[in-house]
């Protein structure tokens, strides 16, 4: 087993995996810019080590962290999700250094993060994908594919993710008019120019697959996650197993993940999305190749603890169980509980959190790294903390998720809490019945009242 690893983030997932540590008897160690000084991982993390004055340097650095967790006598880099974590060079590096890597090989990574290579890869191994391109020399080669593929179409880079590098073009007049501002964007965010086209499914759901695999030839999958709740791209909230699909949906998509997985030889834990079409029909869209923020729900529904599987993979141990082990209980949606004002076009809302409490109770769970009197950096994502609630019925974990939402105090700053409050009483979602374009299509969640309850 591993004895001592550096967590190569902050935050909630680095307090995440510093507990996954310290319950498997192994020696954490945190890093941290000196904006995060007094962040939790810092505190709870068995050491740490400053990364310099730049608030987003230190933490991308990749020769400066192999050399600091060589330094302090690591034996492994968790990279979290996020900054460094889909960097094949910063997986590489490890290697070189004689570190072990907690996610895939270097070279998997690699594949999987070029979107064009990985629909290759898919369309190899029989994965159905939308209709799309290879990367793209020029504006004029979108343009006559696009004539063939048919309008609407997402031009996105090839490296991209986070919601970022991607936009939907109804024409060519769209087309023309992003091309070059999602090359400056993708060489920016990603450090590569290359851009492809792939058919838009219009507001389709957006389902994933979480997945392990080991280095003894061992894949599973641990059923699915519904996404579709998302603003620009990016997840709000996050549901499992969906409430969409029915048991031949699961098991087919199930199967497909495992396939997928298979087919590049990953191992650890990853995630495999999917677009369901309006005909039930599942279209790959992306691997991420790391733990995803929503690995919560997962191990809410089916008990398996996924950061220490991670782990104990990456430490060459066998999965502790096979496909026929894994069950679900139940349904779990997480809410990410973001420092932005909703009702002030989810402009970012950082600063002194005065109070904060906990939600609690049975079937709550709360994954943050925030604490009264802590001040918010406006240096990184706008995430505060991951809100996870469960219970057996659908009916009954949105009545939950009520609960806690409710319970949960934080003050000093604007959160999306009420704005997830209007999303659970909305008929729609209450029954199941929700896509990509939900958010879009109900501009009246934000008005909500913002006078206070009579507690606060």
């Amino acid at each position: 087993m591993l004895r001592k690893i550096l967590i190569a983030n902050r935050g909630e997932i680095a307090v995440r995996i510093i507990r996954a540590c310290a319950e498997m008897g192994i020696r954490s160690v945190a890093i941290y810019s000196e904006v995060d000084r007094f962040a939790l991982h810092v505190k709870k993390a068995d050491e740490s080590y400053c990364i310099g004055t730049e608030p987003l340097a230190g933490y991308l650095n990749v020769y400066a962290l192999v050399d600091l967790a060589a330094a302090t006598g690591c034996d492994a880099v968790h990279p979290g999700y996020g900054f460094l974590s889909e960097n094949a060079q910063f997986a590489r590096a490890c290697k070189e250094r004689g570190l072990i890597f907690i996610g895939p090989e270097s070279d998997v990574i690699r594949r999987m993060g070029d979107k064009t290579e990985a629909r290759n890869a898919m369309i190899a191994a029989g994965i159905p994908v939308t209709p799309g391109t290879a990367n793209l020399a020029s504006v004029e080669e979108a343009l006559t594919a696009a004539e063939k593929i048919g309008y609407p179409i997402m031009l996105k880079a090839t490296s991209g993710g986070g919601g970022r590098g991607i936009r939907r073009c109804d024409n060519a007049d769209d087309l023309q008019r992003n091309f070059d501002r999602v090359i400056s964007e993708a060489t920016k965010a990603f450090g590569s120019a290359d851009v492809f086209l792939e058919k838009c499914v219009v507001n389709p759901r957006h389902i994933e697959v979480q997945v392990l695999g080991d280095h003894h030839g061992n894949t599973i999958h641990l059923y699915e996650r519904d996404c579709s709740i998302q603003r620009r791209n990016q997840k709000l909230i996050e549901i499992a197993p969906s409430p969409q699909l029915d048991e031949a949906q699961r098991q087919y998509i199930g199967g497909l993940a495992v396939l997928a997985a298979k087919a590049v030889g990953y191992t650890n834990a990853g995630t495999v999305e999917f677009l369901l079409d309006s005909n039930d029909r599942f279209y790959f869209m992306e691997m991420n190749t790391r733990v995803q923020v929503e690995h919560t729900i997962t191990e809410t529904i089916t008990g398996v603890d996924i950061v220490e599987e991670q782990i104990r993979v990456a430490a060459r141990l066998p999965l502790r169980c096979k496909q026929e082990d894994i069950s679900r209980r139940g349904y779990a949606i997480q809410f990410r509980i973001n420092a932005e004002d909703p009702q002030n076009g989810f402009l970012p809302s950082f600063g002194h959190i005065s109070r904060y409490y906990a939600p609690g109770g049975p079937g709550v769970r709360t994954d943050t790294a925030i604490y009264t009197g802590y001040d918010i950096p406006p240096y990184y994502d706008s995430m505060l903390a991951k809100l996870i609630v469960s219970a057996i019925t659908w009916e009954d974990t949105i009545k939950r998720g009520e609960r806690a939402l409710k319970d949960m105090g934080l003050f000093g700053i604007k959160t999306t809490i009420p704005y997830y409050l209007e999303i659970l009483r909305h008929p729609e979602f209450r029954a199941g019945c929700f896509n990509t374009g939900f958010i879009e299509q109900h501009p009246e969640l934000v008005n909500y009242s913002n006078k206070p309850r009579p507690e606060v």
